[in-house]
C-alpha cells in the first residue's frame, strides 16, 4: 500500500466509524436500523481495516499510534455493547413485538441507551482526534516509507 492508498483506507476507515455512529442515532430517535454495527471490535468495517493484515497499519503508524488507535477503538466496542443490547438486540423484545414487527423500546431503556450514546460520543470525539494524528504522521512521510 503506497502512502495514497494509506490515506484514502484512513479516510474510508473514519467515514465508516462515522456510518456507525449515525447508525446509532437513528436507531436512538426511532428508525429502524438493519444490520446495526457489529459488537466484537474485529468485524466492524473500522476494525477489519485496523486489523487486515494487508494495510501494513502497525509498521507504517510505530507502536504508539497504532496502540492508541487500537485501544480506543476497544473501548468504544465496550461502550457500544450496552448500547446494542438495548436498541438491536432481539432477545430484548417481547413475543408481541416480535410478532407485529414493533421495535419500541421502553422510555426508560431508551434515556439509558441516549446516555451511552453521549459516553459513546466523547469517545468517538477521541477516536477521530487519533485518526487525525494518524493521517498528518502519514501526511508527514516519505513516499519510500511505503515501499
Amino acid at each position: 500500500m503506497n502512502k495514497e492508498q494509506t490515506l484514502e483506507a484512513i479516510n474510508r476507515a473514519k467515514i465508516a466509524h462515522m456510518t456507525q455512529m449515525e447508525k446509532i442515532k437513528a436507531a436512538i430517535n426511532g428508525e429502524k436500523v438493519n444490520n446495526p454495527t457489529a459488537v466484537v471490535k474485529t468485524a466492524c468495517d473500522f476494525g477489519k481495516w485496523i486489523y487486515s493484515e494487508e494495510s501494513h497499519l502497525k509498521k507504517i503508524l510505530g507502536s504508539l499510534f497504532y496502540d492508541n488507535l487500537e485501544v480506543t477503538h476497544g473501548k468504544w466496542h465496550s461502550e457500544y455493547v450496552s448500547v446494542f443490547n438495548i436498541l438491536f438486540k432481539d432477545e430484548n423484545r417481547g413475543f408481541f413485538s416480535k410478532l407485529i414487527g414493533s421495535s419500541s423500546v421502553d422510555e426508560m431503556e431508551m434515556d439509558r441507551a441516549k446516555l451511552y450514546y453521549s459516553e459513546l460520543e466523547a469517545t468517538t470525539q477521541e477516536l477521530l482526534r487519533i485518526i487525525g494524528s494518524c493521517e498528518r504522521r502519514v501526511n508527514a512521510m516519505n513516499e519510500l516509507k511505503f515501499t
